[in-house]
Formats: structure tokens, C-alpha cells, sequence
């Protein structure tokens, strides 16, 4: 796996996603479509498990969390930039989405769960904040921000 066969995976799925609402809806439908069972969740899961291993992902580590923005957000990647973060039981920096965020929950342990949800994907609505908690165990998470958009709470 190489960062652009990454962001080949990721095209195909953000050019789904292109214009969709964030909203409960789409949240109901990746899980339905895309969800744990799914060949694009079994794809871009070793695609990040090997992107962690080799380097290319996750390259930056602070407060307890090793992340990296891979992408920008660009045209092929229908306005989305691409983050992945590693977690092992424990809560991010607080944080809010003016354009929301489409985050994959990938457990590395069995029961590990990212914000009370299991394994699949979970849609945070414009305008929407959290603290991005991991919970029983070591997680990776793909988060998807149209525009790039996140404000950090200060």
C-alpha cells in the first residue's frame, strides 16, 4: 500500500459522500453500506494499519496521540482532507466542526470504542464539538472534514 493507492481507496469513497448532508441519514447509510462487514471497511482499515506501520500515516505525536493530516482537502478528493489518528484510551483536544466531520472508527482491540461507538463510521453534523475519547483500548481513526474544517477550543 502506498499513500496514493490510499487516496485512490479514499476517492472512491468521498465521491459517494460529495454533496450528501452530514447529518443522522448518511451516519444510517455508511454504517449500512460501508460498515464493519464491508469490503471498504476491511480496505481502508489494512490500508491504515499498513500506513501506520510503514510511516506514511500517523507521523506526528503529542498529548498521547500519534496523528497526521495525509491529505489536503483537493478536487479528486470531492472538497474532504483526510486525517488518521492512534489512540489508546485516552481523549483528544476538545474541538468543533463548522462544515462536519465523517469519522471510521477502527478498533485494534476488541471493544475499543471512539466516543461510546463500536467499529463503523459515526457523522458529526455542522456546527457540532466533541472531545474525541478512545475507550477500552487502542483505536485508529479516519476522519473526514469537508474543506478541511476543524477549530481547536482553546
Amino acid at each position: 500500500m502506498t499513500p496514493l493507492e490510499f487516496r485512490s481507496q479514499i476517492s472512491l469513497l468521498t465521491k459517494q459522500l460529495a454533496g450528501r448532508p452530514l447529518d443522522a441519514k448518511l451516519d444510517v447509510w455508511l454504517n449500512a453500506e460501508h460498515g464493519p462487514d464491508s469490503a471498504t471497511f476491511t480496505q481502508l482499515q489494512a490500508a491504515c494499519m499498513a500506513g501506520v506501520a510503514e510511516g506514511w500515516l500517523c507521523d506526528r505525536e503529542g498529548g498521547g496521540l500519534r496523528y497526521g493530516r495525509i491529505f489536503k482537502p483537493a478536487d479528486d478528493l470531492h472538497g474532504f482532507s483526510v486525517d488518521v489518528v492512534d489512540m489508546t484510551d485516552v481523549a483528544g483536544p476538545h474541538h468543533s466542526h463548522p462544515n462536519g466531520e465523517i469519522d471510521l472508527i477502527m478498533p485494534m482491540d476488541a471493544g475499543a470504542c471512539f466516543d461510546g461507538r463500536p467499529a463503523g463510521w459515526m457523522v458529526c453534523p455542522p456546527g457540532s464539538a466533541h472531545r474525541p475519547t478512545v475507550t477500552q483500548g487502542s483505536a485508529l481513526v479516519l476522519y473526514l472534514l469537508p474543506e478541511g474544517r476543524i477549530d481547536f477550543t482553546r
